[in-house]
């Protein structure tokens, strides 16, 4: 049987700390930002967790 693969786009996307959560960053960064406020575009900029639901999804697409 031969190891499993870690999903590439996952593991770039997504970190996990040291106690054991996923961090991501958060979406609708990329473009069409001047109609985005710069209270908005300084939120986006942060990193965020993942939520409970989609974490066990999330950790089987990045074991190695």
């Amino acid at each position: 049987m031969p190891k499993l693969k870690s999903s590439r786009s996952a593991s770039k996307r997504f970190k996990i700390t040291k106690t054991g959560k996923i961090r991501r960053n958060k979406a609708y960064k990329s473009h069409l930002l001047s109609s985005k406020n710069a209270k908005r575009k300084r939120r986006l900029r942060k990193s965020t967790l993942v939520v409970k639901a989609d974490q066990k999804r999330i950790k089987r697409m990045l074991s190695k």
